[in-house]
C-alpha cells in the first residue's frame, strides 16, 4: 500500500520560509505527476505545485515567484521550498502522488483526498503578523 509521509511545516512570522518534504513508501514511480496541495474552506484543498516524472514543474499564481519545488533522484522525496511566507498562506500542506498518469495533476480546485491521488497526513503551516 502507497503511504505518503509529509512533514516540515511550522510556525514562522510573516516573510519567514518553510521547508515541506515528502516521502513515499510502497510506490513505484511510474509516468505520474507529484505535487502538494493546500486545505481551504468548503472541505477542499487548492493545488500549490507539481512537479511531473520529467522533472517540468508548475505553480500556482498565489505562490510563484516565493516557492520551488525539487524531487530526489529516485523521484520518491519530494520538496517545497516556502519564501516570503504571508498570512494567507496558513492551512494544512498535503503532499500527493498521483496514482495514474491521465494528463497531469492539473486541477486547481477539488476535494481533498480525491482518489485519483495518494495523500499524506497533512502537515500545519501558520503564519504571524
Amino acid at each position: 500500500e502507497v503511504q505518503l509521509q509529509d512533514s516540515g511545516g511550522g510556525s514562522v512570522q510573516a516573510g519567514g520560509s518553510l521547508r515541506l518534504s515528502c516521502t513515499a513508501s510502497g510506490f513505484t514511480r511510474g509516468d505520474g505527476d507529484m505535487g502538494w496541495y493546500r486545505q481551504v474552506p468548503g472541505n477542499a484543498c487548492d493545488l500549490v505545485a507539481v512537479i511531473s516524472s520529467d522533472d517540468s514543474t508548475y505553480y500556482a499564481d498565489s505562490v510563484k515567484g516565493r516557492c520551488a519545488i525539487s524531487q530526489g533522484i529516485a523521484k520518491k522525496t519530494v520538496y517545497l521550498q516556502m519564501d516570503r511566507l504571508k498570512p494567507e498562506d496558513a492551512t494544512v500542506y498535503y503532499c500527493a502522488a498521483e496514482r495514474e498518469y491521465a494528463g497531469g495533476m492539473s486541477v486547481a480546485h477539488l476535494p481533498c483526498f480525491e482518489d485519483s491521488s495518494d495523500w499524506g497526513q497533512g502537515t500545519q503551516v501558520t503564519v504571524s503578523s
